[in-house]
């Protein structure tokens, strides 16, 4: 067998604009987050709202290098990141009063990854 190889286009360019902004800004944020989506997606960060509520604080930026997921409920008006989310999950998070955004998105309004928290 040939180890993980990813086939998703999308995904590829996301990895490698990651590792891109890294060698640009020295930003090692980005490229931690590239090694983590390079791995199996099995192995994948997924978030649920709950733990969220739970560990984020007001106002705060969060990245989900993975899937966020619906269960629980968000009070909080925080920015999400991640290279996806449930409808749900997205519904919640927005009408709590916060914002949902591409990993990418993010990447290109803060290149140097300060003030963000990885969530796992």
């Amino acid at each position: 067998m040939s180890g993980n190889v990813k086939t998703n286009p999308q995904l590829i360019a996301l990895i490698t604009d990651l590792k891109a902004k890294t060698r640009e800004n020295g930003a090692a944020i980005w490229r931690d987050i590239a090694l983590r989506l390079e791995k199996p997606k099995r192995n994948w960060a997924e978030a649920n709202l709950s733990k969220l509520e739970r560990y984020a604080k007001e106002g705060d930026t969060i990245l989900v290098p993975g899937k966020v997921l619906a269960a629980g409920s968000v009070t909080k008006k925080m920015t999400v990141a991640a290279y996806s989310f449930s409808d749900a999950a997205a519904a919640g998070i927005t009408s709590a009063g916060g914002k949902t955004m591409t990993i990418k998105e993010l990447m290109e309004s803060n290149p140097k990854g300060s003030n963000v928290r990885i969530m796992r």
